[in-house]
């Protein structure tokens, strides 16, 4: 496999990596142990250690130097080009580069002094998005692997129910607000929250327990951040969904906790919500209240949306 021939399709990603030196790239030496605590599927665990790269593999020289990229970058918010999906390295090649990492990010967590059990609830998102993936394609692998960056950078900390990633404001956002007269604009620190899958009911109690940890932990852990506003970006804020779910739904609830900006294409709504079975339009399971109320809308004509919302920090 000729690495930088596949790579050329990503100048911006390859010129990155060619900026950065070697780097010690030491995998654990009980991998299984270390799998099975990250909440690496069990079906997926022979396999991972199958694919384990070694010197002399084609691969070393890039996985040496995305987990170079992710340590170079530990703790800072303006990030690397992110990782993009290339399926000629292999379902699991991004998970050996996130072993590589974690122990940087652990020694960096420690030096903040964040919780052992808020690192390890953190870095088992890992496990979490092969079982994503597997929801989506029915094959192992790694869902959306640059998602990972967020935590092997130090930037995402899992927070109950809810994740919470360090983050600024985007021009477009920054402007909005600050046109409603918030005391922030484009550059302002903000957190961006996230709502992940395989994690039980977003009950409106579980999601207070998460914004009450995250505002003892941010402040707590990132002191010179003066953190102003929670952003969100999701399907789930499609205020469509209001004219289907009843107004007691964990979703309506989440809802009204936020200020709607602008709607954006909302497409990948089909796969969080029907995973592998968002296939076949024609043949969407009514197994649940969000499936129907998904599958009606569609099969009326609807079209379903992203919604950007705010509140207050």
């Amino acid at each position: 496999m000729d690495v930088k021939a596949l790579l050329r399709a990503h100048p911006d990603w390859l010129a990155h990596l060619e900026s950065l030196g070697g780097f010690d790239l030491a995998l654990p030496g009980d991998l299984v142990s270390e799998l099975l605590r990250l909440a690496v599927p069990h079906e997926d665990v022979n396999a991972v250690i199958a694919a384990r790269p070694e010197p002399g593999d084609p691969r070393w020289w890039l996985a040496e130097r995305c987990a170079h990229s992710l340590v170079a970058t530990m703790g800072v918010v303006d990030g690397p080009p992110p990782f993009p999906v290339l399926p000629e390295l292999g379902p699991y090649f991004y998970v050996f580069v996130y072993l590589a990492a974690l122990p940087h990010t652990r020694a960096y967590h420690r030096r903040l002094g964040v919780p052992e059990e808020v690192s390890w609830a953190t870095f088992a998102d890992l496990g979490r998005n092969m079982a994503v993936h597997r929801k989506r394609h029915g094959t192992g692998g790694l869902h959306a692997p640059d998602w990972f960056m967020l935590h092997a950078r130090g930037l995402l900390f899992e927070m109950g129910r809810l994740q919470f990633n360090r983050a600024k404001l985007n021009r477009r956002v920054g402007q909005a607000l600050e046109s409603a007269g918030l005391p922030v604009g484009p550059g302002s620190p903000a957190l961006g929250v996230h709502v992940p899958d395989f994690r039980g009911p977003m009950t409106p109690a579980a999601c207070d327990a998460s914004f009450e940890r995250a505002r003892e932990f941010f402040p707590r852990h990132f002191p010179d951040e003066d953190v102003r506003v929670v952003t969100c970006g999701s399907w789930l804020l499609d205020e469509q969904l209001a004219r289907y779910l009843p107004a007691e739904s964990n979703i309506v609830a989440f809802q009204r906790r936020f200020h709607l900006l602008d709607r954006y294409d909302g497409s990948d709504m089909m796969a969080f919500v029907f995973g592998g079975d968002a296939a076949d339009l024609a043949r969407l399971p009514r197994r649940t209240r969000l499936e129907r109320a998904v599958g009606d809308h569609l099969a009326a004509g609807g079209t379903w949306y992203g919604r950007t919302g705010w509140l207050r920090f």
